[in-house]
């Protein structure tokens, strides 16, 4: 998956993603819910390897806001983030509005 190219200290969102496999397949665009499902599973099976994990958490919502249905949730992304040297803002009220920016 794309997600497995990021290096550390670099992001992604989930829009390349769904353009390179929109691309890969002839197509016009990826459906953004089924997209993100799939994100999600790959989050998941990585984070059940012991080896040769997928940095599920370099890869980021479309509106660069961090990811709750990954393992862990928001909080664990966070960690993994922060200890890459990204800083993690809240955007507004609500707990999964949490943006990440790199210094």
């Amino acid at each position: 998956m794309l997600d497995r190219l990021v290096p550390f200290g670099k992001l992604i969102t989930i829009g390349p993603i769904r353009e390179y496999f929109a691309k890969l397949s002839g197509a016009d665009f990826t459906e953004p819910i089924t997209a993100g499902i799939f994100v999600s599973i790959a989050a998941w099976e990585s984070f059940q390897r012991e080896d040769d994990k997928t940095p599920y958490w370099r890869t980021l919502k479309a509106d660069v806001e961090l990811n709750a249905k990954y393992p862990g949730g928001i909080e664990a992304q966070k960690e993994m983030l922060e200890k890459e040297g990204h800083t993690i803002i809240q955007k507004g009220q609500k707990e999964h509005q949490i943006l990440c920016q790199r210094l």
